[in-house]
């Protein structure tokens, strides 16, 4: 099974260049999406005006389909806050741009689960476009429009610290809370135990002891054995 670190390793080169906050936003994309038995490449990321002029020509001047409607510089590629994705399959190295496929078996086509992700983190969905949708393409604006980010213009703050809060949410979960508890065994006191949201904590030698048991401990595994006579 290919890992994470791998998956990670074939976007990386369509990762340079991207906005800071968009590149952290695809990076816990491609991490929730593998949590989820999903993997997934990032196959464009930032792309330069005369690589958007190119690709506008393909399916009018040049041989292909037609892929885009934005010519250099009318594409959010061109500003490094927008990402093509595609399924990687089992094999590794495999593309797919099949919208329906249930790769983690889950019931749910996996292109609709990474939608989903992608969403929760601050994306929006070419998919959900009313004309021309693209069903690959994920961006993040920030509420500027291409001419704006032509013109010079940069996110506001409020609008970074906005999608910076989805991705790095503050935890109020309270403090954990340790409290002593006296441990007896057959009427006789060992050392002290704690209690820890309900449940009683003691000391393993201590209490193996007080029933003739031995204890061993193996460092590399973390492992605890105990032997009873």
């Amino acid at each position: 099974m290919i890992t994470l670190d791998q998956v990670r390793a074939k976007s990386a080169s369509k990762l340079a260049g991207l906005h800071p906050v968009v590149l952290s936003a695809t990076q816990r994309l491609i991490e929730r999406t593998y949590a989820r038995g999903i993997p997934i490449v990032i196959t464009q990321g930032l792309r330069t005006i005369a690589e958007q002029d190119a690709l506008y020509a393909q399916g009018r001047t040049k041989p292909g389909a037609i892929v885009t409607n934005a010519r250099g510089g009318e594409s959010f590629h061109n500003f490094g806050v927008a990402v093509d994705f595609a399924l990687l399959l089992p094999d590794g190295r495999t593309l797919s741009w099949d919208t329906l496929r249930d790769g983690n078996l889950d019931l749910l086509p996996d292109w609709s689960e990474v939608v989903d992700e992608a969403k929760a983190l601050g994306f929006a969905w070419g998919g959900d476009w009313r004309s021309f949708k693209d069903l690959p393409h994920f961006e993040m604006t920030f509420g500027l429009t291409t001419a704006q980010y032509r013109s010079g213009a940069i996110p506001d703050k409020t609008k970074v610290d906005a999608v910076l809060a989805i991705l790095n949410p503050v935890e109020d979960d309270e403090d954990v809370k340790l409290d002593n508890a006296n441990v007896i065994v057959n009427g006789t006191k060992v050392k002290d135990g704690f209690l820890m949201n309900g449940s009683v904590y003691v000391p393993l030698r201590d209490v193996a002891d007080r029933f003739g048991a031995t204890i061993a401990w193996d460092n590399a595994t973390k492992t605890a054995t105990v032997k009873t006579k």
